[in-house]
C-alpha cells in the first residue's frame, strides 16, 4: 500500500513543506487533521508517542520528521525529484540550515507581539495559554533568541538567500526546485501568517518573487480523512516496507530501544529494532488500536538507546 496520508493541522510550518512537496509532485494524498496539542490519542497510537508535527503515513508504516518525509515520497514518486543529481549535497545542506537555524529565528521574530494575534487568529486568551504550555516541554533548556535578536538574524538571512538569486536562477540552487527551496519556502510562509511583520521582506525582491514561484505549486490534491479511520487502516494493514539492520552500526536486529530527537520534542518512543542504516531507524512497536506498527525517524537529529532488559 503506497497511499501517503499526512497526518498535519493547517498551521504547522513543516506541514507547509510536505503539502508543497505534494504540490510540485503533484500526488494525491490523504489529509488527517490532528489537534495541535495534547491529547491526542489518535497520534500516540500510530507514533507510540512522538508528538511532533507532521508524519507520514503509508499502511501500517509511520514516517517521522520532514527530512525522512521526503526522502520516502520522492523514492515512491522520484519525478520530478527532490534532489537534483548535480546539487544534491549543497541542497541538503540548505535544507538542514532552514530546517534548524532559520527556523529557529522565523518562530521568536514572528511570535513577537505584533504577530501572534494574527498567528492565533485572534484565538481568546485561554487557548493561547494552553498551546504556550503545551509547548513549553518542547524547548526545555532551549536558549531562544529574542525578538530583536532574532529580527536581527532573520535580515541576515534573507540578505543571503536574495543574493543566491541575484544571478536570475529561478530557484535556490540553480534552474530546478530541489528540497532546499521548499525548506526555506515554508519558514518564510510562517512568517507571512502575521502580516503586521512582513515588511521584513520588503528589501528582498528577489526573494518575494522566489517565493511567489514556490507558492504556485500548490499542495496537490488533498482528500479528507478521519484520525479514527487512519488508526483503523493501520491496524488493518498486513505487511511492511522492507527493513534490514545493517552490521556495524553498534545495534543488533531484535534490540529494545528508544527513539528520540535530540533538539525538541524530546519525547522518546520505545520499540524493537527492525532496520538501522546510516539514513534512518525503524522500531517495531505493537498497539491494541493500531496493531503492529514501523515507525522510522532519520539518523540525523536523533538518538537511538538501548532499553535495559530485566
Amino acid at each position: 500500500m503506497t497511499e501517503l496520508i499526512l497526518h498535519h493541522y493547517a498551521s504547522s510550518p513543516f506541514s507547509e513543506k510536505i503539502r508543497l512537496i505534494f504540490g510540485f509532485k503533484g500526488l494525491a494524498w490523504r489529509s488527517v487533521y490532528i489537534p495541535q496539542i495534547m491529547p491526542k490519542p489518535d497520534v500516540v497510537a500510530l507514533t507510540g508517542g512522538y508528538r511532533k508535527t507532521p508524519f507520514l503515513q503509508i499502511g501500517a508504516d509511520i514516517y517521522c520528521d520532514s527530512a525522512l518525509m521526503a526522502r520516502v515520497i520522492d523514492r515512491l514518486h522520484p519525478e520530478p525529484t527532490l534532489y537534483p543529481k548535480d546539487v544534491a549535497g549543497a541542497a541538503h545542506l540548505l535544507a538542514q540550515w532552514a530546517d534548524s537555524t532559520l527556523f529557529w529565528s522565523v518562530i521568536p521574530y514572528t511570535m513577537q507581539p505584533a504577530g501572534i494575534a494574527a498567528v492565533f487568529n485572534n484565538a481568546p486568551p485561554e487557548a493561547m495559554k494552553a498551546f504556550a504550555a503545551d509547548r513549553a516541554p518542547f524547548s526545555a533548556g532551549m536558549t531562544r533568541q529574542t525578538p530583536a535578536d532574532a529580527t536581527a538574524a532573520l535580515r541576515h538571512y534573507l540578505g543571503w538567500l536574495e543574493s543566491m538569486l541575484a544571478d536570475g536562477r529561478p530557484h535556490l540552487s540553480g534552474i530546478a526546485a530541489s528540497i532546499a527551496d521548499f525548506s526555506v519556502a515554508h519558514c518564510l510562509w510562517f512568517v507571512h501568517r502575521a502580516p503586521p511583520l512582513v515588511g521584513i521582506f520588503e528589501p528582498f525582491p528577489r526573494l518575494g518573487a522566489w517565493f511567489e514561484r514556490v507558492r504556485a505549486f500548490g499542495h496537490g490534491q488533498g482528500t479528507r480523512l478521519g484520525s479514527i479511520d487512519a488508526v483503523t487502516l493501520a491496524a488493518a494493514t498486513s505487511g511492511h516496507a522492507p527493513t534490514r539492520v545493517e552490521p556495524g552500526l553498534g545495534f543488533e536486529p531484535g534490540d529494545a530501544v528508544t527513539v528520540m530527537a535530540i533538539d525538541t520534542g524530546r519525547d522518546p518512543v520505545a520499540g524493537t529494532l527492525v532496520g538501522l542504516n546510516v539514513d534512518e531507524v525503524t522500531i517495531e512497536r505493537r498497539d491494541e488500536r493500531a496493531g503492529t506498527v514501523h515507525v522510522h525517524f532519520p539518523r540525523i537529529g536523533f538518538q537511538i538507546k538501548k532499553e535495559k532488559v530485566a
